[in-house]
Protein backbone atom coordinates (compact mmCIF):
# COMPACT_ATOMS: atom_id res chain seq x y z
CA UNK A 1 0.00 0.00 0.00
CA UNK A 2 0.96 3.67 -0.37
CA UNK A 3 1.79 6.04 2.61
CA UNK A 4 -1.39 7.07 4.46
CA UNK A 5 -3.03 3.59 3.98
CA UNK A 6 -4.14 4.82 0.41
CA UNK A 7 -4.50 2.26 -2.06
CA UNK A 8 -1.83 2.29 -5.11
CA UNK A 9 -3.93 2.60 -8.36
CA UNK A 10 -2.33 -0.53 -9.44
CA UNK A 11 -3.30 -2.38 -6.24
CA UNK A 12 -6.92 -1.11 -6.69
CA UNK A 13 -7.28 -2.04 -10.14
CA UNK A 14 -5.75 -5.48 -9.39
CA UNK A 15 -8.59 -5.61 -6.67
CA UNK A 16 -10.94 -4.31 -9.08
CA UNK A 17 -10.03 -6.45 -11.37
CA UNK A 18 -10.29 -9.86 -8.97
CA UNK A 19 -13.49 -8.33 -7.98
CA UNK A 20 -15.29 -8.50 -11.39
CA UNK A 21 -13.73 -11.33 -12.05
CA UNK A 22 -15.45 -13.22 -9.03
CA UNK A 23 -18.99 -11.48 -9.82
CA UNK A 24 -18.85 -12.57 -13.58
CA UNK A 25 -19.16 -14.97 -16.35
CA UNK A 26 -17.61 -15.64 -19.68
CA UNK A 27 -20.60 -14.35 -21.47
CA UNK A 28 -20.07 -11.06 -19.30
CA UNK A 29 -16.70 -10.96 -21.24
CA UNK A 30 -17.08 -12.09 -24.27
CA UNK A 31 -20.22 -9.14 -24.30
CA UNK A 32 -17.97 -6.27 -23.18
CA UNK A 33 -15.27 -7.86 -25.49
CA UNK A 34 -18.16 -7.16 -28.44
CA UNK A 35 -18.61 -4.18 -27.40
CA UNK A 36 -15.65 -2.64 -27.30
CA UNK A 37 -14.87 -3.84 -30.29
CA UNK A 38 -17.60 -2.05 -32.06
CA UNK A 39 -16.50 0.76 -30.51
CA UNK A 40 -12.70 1.09 -31.63
CA UNK A 41 -13.61 0.08 -34.93
CA UNK A 42 -16.10 2.80 -34.97
CA UNK A 43 -13.30 5.35 -34.05
CA UNK A 44 -10.36 3.42 -36.15
CA UNK A 45 -9.46 3.33 -39.56
CA UNK A 46 -7.66 0.22 -41.84
CA UNK A 47 -4.32 2.16 -41.15
CA UNK A 48 -4.53 1.72 -37.39
CA UNK A 49 -5.65 -2.36 -37.16
CA UNK A 50 -2.68 -2.62 -39.55
CA UNK A 51 -0.39 -0.75 -36.93
CA UNK A 52 -1.08 -2.65 -34.18
CA UNK A 53 -1.23 -5.78 -36.39
CA UNK A 54 2.13 -4.95 -37.59
CA UNK A 55 3.36 -4.29 -33.62
CA UNK A 56 1.39 -7.27 -32.27
CA UNK A 57 3.32 -9.11 -34.63
CA UNK A 58 6.64 -8.16 -33.91
CA UNK A 59 6.21 -8.43 -30.74
CA UNK A 60 5.40 -12.04 -30.89
CA UNK A 61 7.96 -13.04 -33.21
CA UNK A 62 10.66 -11.77 -30.61
CA UNK A 63 9.13 -14.32 -28.19
CA UNK A 64 8.49 -17.57 -30.06
CA UNK A 65 10.58 -20.20 -32.63
CA UNK A 66 9.93 -21.29 -35.38
CA UNK A 67 7.86 -24.60 -33.18
CA UNK A 68 5.34 -22.20 -31.96
CA UNK A 69 4.59 -20.72 -35.29
CA UNK A 70 4.21 -24.51 -36.84
CA UNK A 71 2.03 -25.08 -33.92
CA UNK A 72 -0.17 -22.92 -34.17
CA UNK A 73 -0.24 -22.73 -38.04
CA UNK A 74 -1.37 -26.56 -37.57
CA UNK A 75 -4.23 -25.68 -35.04
CA UNK A 76 -5.55 -22.96 -37.04
CA UNK A 77 -5.74 -25.46 -40.14
CA UNK A 78 -6.92 -27.99 -38.13
CA UNK A 79 -9.62 -25.81 -36.85
CA UNK A 80 -10.46 -24.19 -40.68
CA UNK A 81 -11.05 -27.68 -42.22
CA UNK A 82 -13.57 -28.61 -39.30
CA UNK A 83 -15.56 -25.39 -40.18
CA UNK A 84 -15.67 -25.39 -43.98
CA UNK A 85 -15.89 -27.78 -46.60
CA UNK A 86 -14.60 -28.82 -50.43
CA UNK A 87 -16.26 -25.57 -51.88
CA UNK A 88 -14.41 -23.05 -49.79
CA UNK A 89 -11.01 -24.02 -50.29
CA UNK A 90 -12.07 -24.62 -54.03
CA UNK A 91 -13.09 -20.52 -53.38
CA UNK A 92 -10.14 -19.53 -51.55
CA UNK A 93 -7.86 -21.19 -53.74
CA UNK A 94 -9.35 -19.47 -56.61
CA UNK A 95 -9.09 -16.10 -55.16
CA UNK A 96 -5.68 -17.04 -54.07
CA UNK A 97 -4.85 -17.91 -58.04
CA UNK A 98 -6.51 -14.62 -59.36
CA UNK A 99 -4.33 -12.16 -56.70
CA UNK A 100 -1.06 -14.24 -57.48
CA UNK A 101 -1.38 -13.98 -61.01
CA UNK A 102 -1.98 -10.28 -60.98
CA UNK A 103 1.20 -9.97 -59.19
CA UNK A 104 3.59 -11.79 -60.73
CA UNK A 105 5.13 -11.91 -64.17
CA UNK A 106 5.59 -15.63 -66.45
CA UNK A 107 9.16 -15.51 -64.93
CA UNK A 108 8.04 -15.85 -61.25
CA UNK A 109 6.27 -19.01 -62.61
CA UNK A 110 9.04 -20.26 -64.36
CA UNK A 111 11.17 -20.26 -61.63
CA UNK A 112 8.82 -21.46 -59.09
CA UNK A 113 7.89 -24.24 -61.44
CA UNK A 114 11.89 -25.49 -61.48
CA UNK A 115 12.01 -24.95 -57.78
CA UNK A 116 8.99 -27.72 -57.65
CA UNK A 117 10.38 -29.70 -60.14
CA UNK A 118 14.02 -30.05 -58.46
CA UNK A 119 12.38 -30.39 -55.05
CA UNK A 120 10.48 -33.24 -56.34
CA UNK A 121 13.28 -34.48 -57.76
CA UNK A 122 15.47 -34.37 -54.86
CA UNK A 123 12.67 -36.74 -52.72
Amino acid sequence: MADNNKMSREEAGRKGGETTSKNHDKEFYQEIGKKGGEATSENHDKEFYQEIGEKGGEATSQNHDKEFYQEIGEKGGEATSENHDKEFYQEIGRKGGEATSKNHDKEFYQEIGSKGGNARNND
